[in-house]
């Protein structure tokens, strides 16, 4: 996953962002109410994770405005403001979760995983696409019950794509997704057609339908008929 952290606390944010990387996530940080909306203005994230108490603004403020662009981005609240007039208010706003402060490293990670499963795919553990089974919880991914080995980026490919399904994704969206802002340094997006191929490759090794469909010069389409 994606995911944006807008946090001030500088020791919070490391152990946070270390956290979520270690998990498989590409984690962006925002130090401040201004950068964040810089962010939240470029990119596209999968979950955004909120304080509310931020130098140069509120994060009620950046709440309305990510709400006002109507993205799909999960948003968790957290906030050592434990208040309940800050958690109605950011709920009423349409926060979807609210974590107060401290927390355990591993509760945040949980309510992450819930909130995308419950944003992507209605709440499944499992999430099936015909013959393609995968357990986000393992990170496993299985066609006709056979193991299907990918490389880290190869199963968040998958899982994007399958989150996107019967949807064109560009080439530079892809590369965001994966990337972060390590996107913006790249001259092209040749990387990306590697991935994808592999990708390819290994699922109809293991007699998948091909569901993916080159749209030239733009990007992709995972094209499935439930």
């Amino acid at each position: 996953m994606k995911i944006l952290l807008i946090e001030d606390e500088t020791e919070l944010q490391k152990s946070i962002e270390q956290y979520l990387e270690m998990e498989g996530n590409i984690v962006e940080v925002s130090p401040d109410f201004h950068h964040a909306q810089q962010k939240i203005a470029i990119y596209d994230y999968d979950c955004i994770l909120i304080d509310i108490t931020l130098p140069n603004g509120s994060g009620l403020d950046l709440l309305k405005e990510i709400k006002l662009k109507k993205f799909k981005a999960g948003i968790i609240i957290i906030s050592a403001k434990n208040s309940l007039d800050d958690k109605v208010n950011g709920l009423d706003l349409g926060a979807d979760d609210y974590l107060p402060k401290p927390f355990h490293l591993s509760e945040l990670n949980s309510r992450i995983k819930a909130l995308i499963r419950r944003k992507s795919f209605d709440g499944n553990v499992e999430i099936s696409i015909n013959e393609i089974k995968i357990l986000p919880n393992e990170r496993r991914v299985l066609v006709h019950n056979q193991d299907v080995i990918l490389t880290s980026k190869e199963y968040d490919l998958l899982l994007y794509f399958i989150s996107n399904k019967n949807r064109v994704v560009s080439k530079s969206a892809l590369a965001e997704h994966l990337w972060g802002d390590n996107s913006d340094r790249l001259d092209n997006f040749d990387f990306i057609y590697n991935h994808v191929k592999n990708l390819r490759k290994k699922l109809l090794e293991k007699k998948c339908e091909d569901y993916l469909t080159t749209i030239y010069g733009i990007g992709y389409n995972f094209k499935t008929q439930e």
